[in-house]
């Protein structure tokens, strides 16, 4: 089961979706459901500007996605005491080495 979390505001991912530009549209989703694929205890955050997944109720987050004019901004997280990777992806990229990416972060992260 995912779990969806959102700090105040209230705020979903379909509400979220709007503010982001159409072209840039089905790589998020895409990403997203990635996300979710790896494990019943992944948690989204859907923040302001960002949607930010986490592993658990600990909000241990392993990755925070930001949608920009034409690309995705991903901050890839293994842990707290390694400094963040950052990643912009493009409408033409391909996603394999992102996944491993994010899957390696995801179980890495506690």
């Amino acid at each position: 089961m995912n779990t969806f979390f959102s700090t105040g505001n209230k705020r979903n991912y379909f509400d979220f979706k709007k503010q982001i530009p159409f072209q840039i549209q089905p790589l998020f989703d895409s990403l997203r459901d990635f996300c979710f694929s790896l494990g019943d205890n992944v948690i989204e955050d859907v923040r302001m500007h960002r949607v930010v997944f986490c592993k658990s109720i600990t909000f241990r987050w392993f990755v925070d996605i930001e949608p920009e004019k034409d690309s995705i901004l991903l901050k890839i997280q293994r842990s707290r005491k390694e400094p963040h990777q950052i990643i912009r992806l493009k409408v033409d990229e391909n996603l394999v080495q992102v996944k491993e990416v994010l899957k390696d972060a995801f179980n890495v992260i506690r």
